[in-house]
């Protein structure tokens, strides 16, 4: 009798985890369809900003002025962004607004298109969550939500990276630090594939920069790696830092987010054009890929780093990953002299450390070194994260973000 109950009880399980595993697929497709539009109009729109910069960031906080609007007069608890998923997750809040969508990614390319220096990812798991949290109701059992929002998170930082194996590692340490979250690990596996390949089918390129390294893992390169980790992990949470506590203190000097938004504006088109005239605006895609050359100045990945906590503290949106990213490997560059290493083995350490350290992550960055940068270097970016990981991991860019000690 006891046999009977418990297979019906497994097969009630592997029941609900086929429904689940297929909603996964749908929203991996919808996910990487949407992902895909917004990627290829924010391409579009960087190098319309490249070759009229000038132009456009004068009007830089009359853009930020548009933005709070949107979200003041449409937005609702939409205002929180990744907040709102950490909350939804946390069941502090039940639902996510489905007008997320076309307000993150309007005021993403707003942001972009007017020169600030944002990410892109944010918007894209903010996309992701919103959309796979819709199918939740539908299924009526415990922790559908939260199942459904992780799903939803790596459909849509896969469907933007085209890394999928970083994404479902990603959404499943991101949500609580110190824990990963095994239980929906086939449909978060389907939901990032299906997104990646999706977004990949339709057209939307992929980052990847293969590094091919000779050199023997010795005592003596181990101890780089591990001197490497510790600065690109105090570096990852100084970033992490530096923008809760600029949020904060912008919060409490300018209490109206339009007067905010439009005194940092300001500031913002200044030094955005008197330090390189656009050079860390938007992605900083050139920056990045000068990063691999050893072609960057020393102060590079510190004025991206200042300009992107300004941004995003002021107001306007997109994500905190792609500026670490370029910080990480701007630093690497003008740290692998100093260690007799090659500049682009080391900015790609930077590149994946800093975000891990600033995310909190282990996992997801050393898959995303290997799924960008070629898996034979993932023993070295597995040391280098380690020891990026033992900086007070506890400070995160997602202030949300819960902690489990011990």
């Amino acid at each position: 009798m006891r046999t009977d109950i418990k297979s019906f009880l497994d097969l009630k399980k592997n029941g609900h985890l086929l429904l689940i595993s297929i909603a996964a697929i749908l929203v991996g497709v919808l996910v990487g369809i949407i992902d895909m539009i917004f990627g290829a109009v924010l391409n579009v729109l960087t190098a319309f900003r490249q070759m009229h910069f000038l132009y456009l960031i004068p009007f830089l906080p009359l853009s930020g002025l548009l933005i709070v609007f949107l979200y003041d007069r449409f937005g609702g608890k939409s205002i929180k962004g990744m907040g709102l998923v950490f909350d939804v997750a946390d069941k502090k809040e039940v639902t996510i607004p489905k007008r997320l969508v076309p307000l993150a990614i309007f005021s993403t390319w707003l942001t972009h298109l007017f020169g600030a220096s944002a990410g892109r990812e944010g918007v894209a798991v903010q996309i992701g969550a919103a959309l796979s949290h819709a199918f939740s109701p539908i299924f009526k059992f415990e922790e559908s939500s939260r199942s459904f929002l992780i799903i939803g998170i790596a459909a849509g930082f896969a469907g933007l990276f085209q890394t999928p194996m970083a994404a479902i590692l990603f959404a499943l340490e991101v949500l609580v630090i110190g824990r990963l979250e095994l239980s929906t690990l086939l449909p978060t596996s389907l939901a990032a594939y299906t997104a990646s390949y999706t977004s990949h089918l339709l057209g939307l390129k992929k980052f990847t920069h293969l590094i091919r390294v000779t050199i023997e893992l010795n005592p003596v390169l181990f101890l780089k790696l591990a001197f490497l980790g510790v600065l690109f992990g105090l570096v990852g949470t100084l970033f992490a830092y530096l923008l809760r506590r600029t949020k904060l203190a912008l919060i409490l000097r300018f209490r109206r987010p339009y007067q905010r938004i439009v005194l940092v504006g300001l500031l913002l088109s200044v030094l955005l054009t008197v330090l390189g005239m656009g050079r860390y605006s938007g992605l900083s895609t050139g920056l990045l890929i000068n990063s691999f050359k050893g072609n960057v100045f020393v102060f590079d990945w510190l004025f991206k780093l200042i300009l992107t906590v300004l941004t995003l503290s002021a107001g306007y949106q997109g994500g905190e990953v792609m500026p670490m990213f370029t910080i990480g490997a701007a630093l690497g560059a003008v740290l692998a002299p100093f260690f007799n290493l090659p500049a682009a083995f080391v900015a790609a350490l930077g590149y994946a450390s800093v975000f891990g350290s600033g995310t909190s992550t282990f996992l997801a960055p050393v898959f995303i070194g290997g799924e960008i940068f070629g898996f034979e270097n993932i023993p070295y970016f597995f040391i280098v994260v380690c020891f990026a990981s033992i900086v007070k991991k506890q400070i995160s860019v997602y202030s949300s973000q819960k902690v489990i000690n011990g």
